[in-house]
């Protein structure tokens, strides 16, 4: 099953939320484990930067993703989706829409998510997402302790752009070589460290308005590389 492996990784998110949820919190240690996850998806997010081969591919997209993401007001189209959710987890409002994007960025972005679906399109062989999953499960009861609910609902664009790349691996392995998911893991690395300076509060970087920069990170390192 071509799909297997994405499943089980939506599986793995969905179960890890709901241990992270039966973990109560008091306030205050819930503000210090954010602030250990601000920190540790920093030091993810500079791994993942420091992976690029030419710097001005991630500069360019950046730049360019941000224009065309505040013009497409991207942001704003996820915080609608995240109302959405909240209205029906009225208890856990404020914080789905910032759990949902959070999650989602971190667990989409980076070489595993790429290449375990691409071995799962082409040779059903599902070995990364396994181990991707075994991942994503653990920090999501950590994610889920600190944002709550919303950490679940990553597991349905997990499970979409996954299988997506599954399904039309034969036409997308030959476009997602190396060189090119190396810069697009480089420059999605760049909006996770956005990421962890949010959870820090140390300001408020409009994440979700940059996302079209990973798909210029394709387009670009397609062209140039």
């Amino acid at each position: 099953m071509v799909l297997w492996g994405s499943l089980v990784n939506a599986i793995a998110i969905i179960l890890g939320t709901t241990l992270g949820l039966i973990i109560s919190l008091k306030e205050n240690l819930k503000t210090t484990v954010m602030h250990a996850l601000g920190l540790t998806v920093i030091v993810i997010g500079l791994k993942m930067g420091f992976l690029s081969e030419n710097i001005l591919i991630p500069i360019a997209s950046l730049v360019l993703g941000s224009i065309v993401g505040e013009k497409l007001k991207v942001e704003d189209r996820i915080v609608s989706v995240g109302r959405i959710f909240e209205k029906h987890f009225k208890s856990q409002k404020g914080g789905i829409t910032e759990g949902f994007l959070t999650a989602t960025l971190v667990y989409c972005v980076g070489a595993m998510a790429v290449v375990g679906a691409l071995d799962s399109g082409l040779m059903h062989n599902h070995d990364v997402l396994y181990a991707k999953s075994m991942l994503d499960g653990i920090s999501a009861i950590f994610f889920a302790s600190s944002f709550g609910i919303g950490v679940a609902f990553s597991a349905i664009p997990v499970f979409l752009y996954q299988g997506g790349i599954a399904l039309l691996a034969t036409t997308l392995a030959p476009i997602l070589n190396d060189a090119v998911v190396g810069e697009m893991t480089a420059t999605g690395g760049i909006l996770i460290f956005g990421i962890g300076i949010n959870m820090l509060g140390l300001t408020k970087i409009s994440i979700g308005n940059m996302l079209p920069s990973l798909v210029f990170a394709v387009v670009l390192s397609s062209i140039f590389l």
